[in-house]
């Protein structure tokens, strides 16, 4: 369990790099600073991250993190959960860092992917984890709001 694991987190993590070089690339490409292109780079935007989840799937089935459809599909869902409550944080202007937050997102949300996706995980678990990262969002904004966080 801890190799598929493993797998998944790496390559989940590889794409999530490839996914925010490329999306940087073409946020700069659309080049707008109005409203007036908002809708064309959401579009592409939308367009790279679906991509990346079909190139997901196929790499996941490469290295043997089966069924590989249904674990990238988790894992996008888990990169939401991630990125949503990420959204709640301080952002970064350094564009490493920034890079490595996406590897890390990617990472942990490929990991979460193949532990809920993996054989003998009773249904229980699959839907606390389901529950966890749906009220991840909210919980970071609640520690954040009422300030537990320091």
């Amino acid at each position: 369990m801890t190799g598929r694991i493993g797998r998944a987190a790496g390559v989940c993590g590889a794409l999530g790099v490839l996914w925010w070089a490329t999306a940087r690339l073409a946020w700069a490409g659309v080049g707008c600073a109005d409203w007036d292109c908002l809708a064309p780079a959401l579009g592409t935007l939308l367009a790279i991250s679906l991509a990346m989840l079909a190139g997901a799937a196929y790499v996941l089935e490469r290295v043997d993190v089966r069924p590989a459809r249904r674990a990238a599909l988790v894992a996008a869902g888990a990169a939401v959960a991630f990125w949503a409550a990420g959204k709640l944080l301080p952002s970064v202007p350094y564009t490493a860092a920034q890079a490595v937050g996406a590897a890390v997102v990617f990472a942990g949300a490929g990991a979460v992917a193949a532990f809920v996706t993996g054989p003998g995980l009773a249904l229980r678990w699959r839907v606390l984890i389901a529950l966890v990262l749906a009220g991840l969002p909210c919980g970071v904004f609640a520690v954040l709001w009422f300030g537990l966080g320091g």
